[in-house]
């Protein structure tokens, strides 16, 4: 377990922020994740990498749990402030050359944006769809990061985003090359409804790769 000092905490909505801290030489593969914990409670939870590969700094993106151990604490960190961080750990790894075409669908739901920020982040020409869904615009996290023409923006409880209502009834839209390859990173409901679209349309079981986020 390294002890990492907090560069910043950013707030992007009033319950999700992220927060930046010293890379300390950590190696990680886009789509692992990091453990991080509080030095005076000992209380420790997963999170995916949100930065880049090349980046000279760790970012995690933290969504703050009414009554959680954890993200209170983090969301009060402040510059120069100690976390203990431990990993990187998972098989969520991603890298365009290892598929076979390279031809990509994220699909998203709050925070499981993570890992896919990080895909963008280390690899930016490569061509993919991103998928996110949310309850509201405002939950549409630094998709200025992402390129606007590949994103689509699912918002189930206003009007703002680009379609109203869940990534599964998007998808349902949605006609799918079979050799897509689908990366599904968010609450177990969505991936299970979404897998079952994919298969339906096609897309080979093999072709479908997905993180569990909360």
């Amino acid at each position: 377990m390294n002890r990492h000092q907090v560069l910043s905490v950013r707030e992007i909505t009033p319950e999700t922020f992220v927060i930046r801290m010293e890379k300390k030489g950590l190696q990680f593969q886009t789509g692992q994740f990091i453990t991080v914990g509080d030095i005076r409670t000992g209380e420790r939870r997963e999170y995916s990498v949100y930065s880049g590969e090349q980046d000279d700094y760790l970012e995690i993106l933290v969504r703050e749990v009414q009554g959680g151990k954890v993200s209170g604490r983090l969301k009060r960190l402040k510059p120069g402030d100690q976390l203990e961080v431990d990993g990187p750990f998972g098989f969520f790894k991603f890298h365009p050359g290892m598929f076979l075409p390279p031809d990509f669908l994220f699909i998203a739901t709050g925070t499981g944006i993570s890992p896919f920020h990080s895909f963008v982040k280390t690899h930016p020409g490569m061509d993919y769809r991103l998928v996110h869904g949310v309850r509201y615009a405002n939950e549409a996290y630094d998709h200025a990061d992402f390129d606007s023409q590949r994103v689509v923006l699912c918002t189930s409880r206003d009007e703002a985003g680009h379609f109203k209502g869940r990534v599964s009834d998007y998808l349902r839209t949605l006609q799918l090359k079979p050799a897509t390859h689908c990366f599904l990173c968010g609450n177990s409901q969505m991936i299970g409804d979404v897998f079952d679209i994919l298969t339906g349309k096609g897309i080979p079981v093999s072709n479908i790769y997905s993180e569990v986020y909360f």
